[in-house]
């Protein structure tokens, strides 16, 4: 039971607060607002933003407007303050003839928010009177008069007015005694003073205490057309620039009439105009507007005279003067035309010749009209100022087609406007070319390398020069300079392309016999006349592996074949020498160079190839038996040569002719090595012995007496191998040279019975001893000289060879070579 009564408290209490709220929106839905009669259209009404809560944006944003229940629109929102105004002027007795209370409905409108609100707006009464303010003073006018329900004393007793001079109050009394007032005309009323006259008339009564009744009276004063239209000036003056728009407002004229409706209505004409500038200008008779019909151009007239008439609506009028002076605006640019000009020039033109004559005008007046000319600051030209408005154009200095073929001069106008207007003229100027530039070679020398052995007729190199002229003048054409080369004319050697400078070879060249070519090559043009230069070409021979190496030692023998010359030899050891033991050394040149012409030696034959071996880059030949030295250079193909040497090992003259018997058999293997020319030669060897053993034993002492006192046992001027380079002595790694100096001390002894020969130990250089010191071992055959080093005086003798020994030519070559220092080839 609570519980249901608590539910329905509660209802009753939701039901309450929806009908408040409803009774709230419809009152806070409901404008209403009071104004008196007659006032003038515009006149505020209320405050309907401030009163809706509506901000002024919402206003503009939102489409608010005003709708009222008649035809006709009474009131309006003013969308910059949101008031609520009359649109206009109110009469309460043309309204609401018959109702005592006169209200007016309308309806505001919020579009964006889809609401509406509901104004009322109440028209209160005022006593209102038309005179016309022609009407003459002493006029009477009746008023309204006032009821007083009270009888007696206590009735109406008098009237009073109050409020303006311009009237007065008179009271008449009535047939029944009542009192009648009536507004008289104290003054005569000029409507263009006071359109409207407020006056209070007061009634009272003659009850204690008094009581009163109050109206408010109000004289609306009646136009009368007394007043002509008024011009607010007498003359205009306008000052427009030319470039005015079309359709601006020049001017507005105005003209003001005291009078009110039709009397006072103003219309505006033109009474005196020529008809130039009837079509230039146009004159609105409602506002006096002059506005602009088409562009003005100070050029074509810069002052205009008008004159105008401003008429009321009862034929009263007015005029004015309007004179309109034309600016002058910078709004034509300079006008350049080209007279005329000259479209090519030679370059080699002297300073100051005329290309172009121009003219130059402004239809502009003043500063504006004031032209100044002028050209780009990079081009060898000028202006001259020539008479009244015309320029020559001049070379500044001297042209250079190289440098610029062509010019497109830009002659530019400009006047002295603020902005400045400019206008130009382009004049388009070859340049013409004159032979005033010699070839010029790409480079300043050229080089080439060439491999001998060449075909003929092959391309070494080409030259190319340019010539900075044009056409004729810079077609190059090539040639080479005289000389001579080794007695003959340097055109048998080389020649040249005149029109592409290809330089070729006309013969094969021998790296031998020439290593190196200078020419010197000339560039010549086609101008009238010709200009030329040259430049130098070194030719370089670049060497090739042509030459096979040539063997100086051991000395040649018969020729074996057409094929490779043979070479042999016969060399002495003793049979007990020393493992390693120098025997013999073979010298071999090359004709080539560089690497052609590094030599390295090897065994290429040898009866024991185990008991000797040969020093790779210095030919050298430790302990022997006969052998085959094979010398190779380094070329590419390697070329070539090979030696024969015969080594003999004996202790004795008998041991000796033993091997010497012995010897053809081993020859026989030899190619160009006959037994019988070796038999031969034992014969003649035998037979000389005895002969020449006096001289061996001098020989043998004086051998020892230079050995002891000299290193180098020959003069370094030794004609054996003048003429042969030294490089070519010197083995591919620099290391080591190829003379080592070696000698034989040979004794030759007789008596009744035998012969033998004696083979004497060395005492220095590298010779070979009779027999091994007993307290050292002997070395490992084919070993290198133990301590390695290089003499530093290289000497290589030869004391004794035994094969001219056995040929009974006893004589003694003596090699010797400068000092060699070791280096890396």
């Amino acid at each position: 039971m609570c519980a249901a009564g608590r539910r329905w408290g509660r209802r009753q209490r939701a039901l309450l607060w929806a009908v408040l709220l409803a009774a709230w929106e419809a009152a806070w839905g409901q404008l209403r607002y009071s104004v008196p009669e007659e006032m003038p259209k515009g006149s505020f009404v209320g405050d309907v933003a401030k009163d809706l809560g509506l901000q002024l944006p919402e206003i503009r944003d939102r489409g608010v407007r005003i709708l009222d229940e008649g035809r006709t629109q009474y009131f309006a929102l003013h969308g910059k303050t949101g008031h609520l105004v009359t649109a206009e002027r109110i009469d309460r007795e043309q309204l609401c003839e018959s109702v005592q209370q006169c209200v007016l409905r309308c309806e505001l409108i919020v579009e964006g928010e889809m609401k509406f609100y509901g104004i009322e707006v109440e028209i209160t009464d005022i006593n209102d009177n038309r005179m016309s303010e022609t009407t003459a003073p002493g006029s009477r006018f009746p008023l309204p008069e006032a009821h007083d329900p009270d009888s007696g004393r206590n009735s109406l007793q008098s009237y009073e007015l109050s409020g303006d001079e311009h009237f007065s109050l008179a009271v008449q009394a009535g047939p029944g005694g009542d009192q009648r007032p009536e507004l008289v005309l104290a003054k005569a009323l000029d409507r263009e003073e006071a359109a409207f006259h407020e006056l209070l008339l007061r009634a009272s009564d003659g009850g204690d205490p008094a009581r009163t009744g109050t109206a408010r009276i109000r004289v609306t004063v009646l136009d009368a057309n007394d007043n002509a239209p008024v011009f607010s000036q007498a003359e205009y003056t306008v000052r427009v620039p030319e470039d005015v728009p079309v359709g601006s407002v020049l001017v507005t004229v105005t003209a003001t009439d005291a009078d009110e409706g039709l009397n006072g209505h103003v219309k505006y004409s033109f009474k005196k105009i020529t008809e130039k500038a009837s079509k230039i200008f146009y004159l609105d008779t409602e506002t006096g507007e002059i506005t602009l019909l088409r562009s003005l151009d100070f050029e074509e007239g810069h002052s205009y005279e008008l004159e105008v008439q401003a008429r009321d609506g009862g034929g009263l009028s007015d005029t004015a003067k309007v004179a309109i002076t034309v600016t002058d605006v910078n709004d034509n640019a300079p006008e350049l035309s080209v007279s005329s000009a000259l479209s090519e020039i030679s370059e080699d033109a002297p300073s100051g010749t005329a290309v172009a004559l121009l003219h130059v005008q402004d239809r502009d007046s003043g500063a504006n009209g004031e032209v100044r000319c002028s050209l780009d600051k990079d081009v060898p030209f000028r202006l001259q100022s020539s008479h009244g408005s015309y320029y020559r154009v001049v070379t500044a200095r001297e042209l250079d087609r190289e440098q610029v073929s062509e010019y497109n001069v830009t002659v530019r106008a400009a006047d002295g406007g603020s902005p400045a207007l400019q206008s130009s003229a382009v004049l388009a100027l070859r340049v013409l070319d004159v032979n005033d530039n010699a070839p010029l070679f790409l480079e300043e020398r050229y080089s080439a390398r060439l491999a001998e052995n060449n075909a003929a007729g092959a391309l070494v190199l080409t030259v190319r020069a340019t010539d900075a002229d044009w056409g004729q003048n810079a077609r190059v054409r090539y040639r080479l300079a005289e000389g001579r080369v080794r007695g003959a004319p340097l055109s048998s050697y080389v020649s040249v392309q005149a029109e592409t400078g290809a330089l070729y070879a006309l013969r094969s060249l021998d790296y031998e016999q020439l290593r190196e070519l200078q020419l010197c090559v000339l560039a010549e043009d086609g101008g009238a006349p010709a200009l030329s230069s040259n430049v130098s070409v070194r030719l370089l021979i670049v060497d090739e592996n042509d030459n096979a190496p040539q063997v100086l030692y051991p000395p040649p023998a018969a020729a074996a074949g057409s094929g490779a010359a043979a070479w042999s030899g016969v060399e002495l050891a003793p049979r007990r020498s020393e493992a390693g033991a120098l025997v013999a050394k073979v010298v071999a040149v090359d004709a080539d160079a560089g690497q052609n012409a590094w030599l390295s030696y090897e065994l290429a034959k040898a009866t024991e190839p185990g008991l000797f071996r040969v020093g790779l880059h210095s030919g050298e030949v430790r302990t022997a038996r006969s052998l085959l030295v094979l010398v190779r250079d380094h070329g590419r193909p390697a070329l070539s040569a090979t030696a024969t040497l015969s080594v003999l090992l004996a202790d004795s003259v008998a041991e000796l002719l033993a091997e010497l018997a012995s010897a053809p058999d081993d020859q026989a293997a030899a190619p160009g090595q006959p037994a019988a020319s070796l038999t031969r030669w034992l014969v003649l060897a035998v037979a000389a012995v005895s002969c020449l053993f006096l001289a061996f034993l001098l020989l043998l002492l004086a051998l020892r007496l230079r050995r002891c006192h000299r290193q180098h046992l020959l003069p370094p001027d030794s004609g054996a191998l003048r003429g042969v380079p030294v490089s070519h002595f010197v083995g591919i790694d620099g290391v080591r040279a190829f003379l080592h100096s070696y000698s034989h001390d040979v004794s030759l002894t007789a008596d009744s019975r035998k012969s033998h020969l004696r083979f004497s130990a060395a005492s220095c250089c590298d010779t070979l001893p009779a027999r091994p010191p007993p307290d050292e071992p002997a070395p490992l055959l084919g070993d290198d000289d133990p301590t390695g080093a290089l003499p530093a005086a290289p000497i290589f003798t030869e004391s004794v060879s035994l094969g001219r020994l056995l040929g009974f030519s006893f004589e003694t070559h003596e090699v010797s070579s400068q000092n060699f220092s070791e280096q890396q080839m």
